[in-house]
């Protein structure tokens, strides 16, 4: 089992940026897909970005030319940097990864965007 914990969240004003971080531990399993979906309060959860392996990455079109995802393989971490935020990207940010042995996800960890 890979354990997630996620680091990073806060409150910004709009306009501003976040640096959202989030360690594996646990299984040797390599990882292949790493991810972050957020949820909103009275929404569903919904995929923001994801990186695999080769370093493909994909993004929700509402954070396209605003938010970067990067990996660090040796360090097994998945970052997300998100720039340019609005009120509308306020929610509760969840790490994602798939493994060998299955998939995890992180504890989540508040956006909140607001003057």
């Amino acid at each position: 089992q890979v354990q997630l914990v996620e680091s990073g969240g806060g409150l910004v004003q709009p306009g501003g940026s976040l640096r959202l971080s989030c360690a594996a531990s646990g299984s040797s399993f390599d990882i292949s897909i790493m991810g972050w979906y957020r949820q909103a309060p009275g929404k569903q959860r919904e995929l923001v970005a994801r990186i695999f392996g080769a370093g493909r990455t994909l993004y929700v079109d509402s954070v396209k030319g605003r938010f970067t995802i990067s990996r660090d393989n040796a360090k097994r971490t998945v970052y997300l940097q998100m720039n340019s935020l609005k009120p509308e990207d306020t929610a509760v940010y969840y790490c994602n990864v798939v493994y060998g042995g299955g998939v995890s996800w992180g504890q989540g960890t508040q956006v909140t965007v607001s003057s």
